[in-house]
């Protein structure tokens, strides 16, 4: 499997739990005051998190993605939407495009 692929597949999905965690779970932690909803969510997104680690080293060592390259997308993961954003130039980058 092309490692740039499965790191996109993996970055979409932590970043979904990540507006889960933030927009869903947050509010019935304090609101509702259900916390069990952030442990529930915070652990899912924690191991997609720890998943999306992997596949960036993945497509670091495998698909030879400059550090750079990998520091961006990994700076980029901690802001809320802008995975959803960027996914149009992980696709370029998945299908091996020059970078414009």
């Amino acid at each position: 499997m092309n490692p740039v692929a499965f790191l996109r597949r993996i970055a979409l999905a932590e970043a979904t739990s990540y507006l889960v965690l933030l927009g869903i779970a947050m509010p019935l932690k304090y609101w509702a005051n259900m916390p069990m909803a952030v442990k529930v969510t915070g652990w899912i997104h924690g191991l997609l998190f720890a998943v999306f680690c992997w596949a960036l080293l993945q497509a670091l060592l495998r698909a030879g993605w400059s550090v750079w390259r990998c520091a961006l997308v990994f700076a980029l993961s901690f802001v809320p939407v802008v995975p959803f954003l960027f996914d149009r130039r992980m696709k370029e980058w998945e299908r091996g495009e020059p970078i414009s």
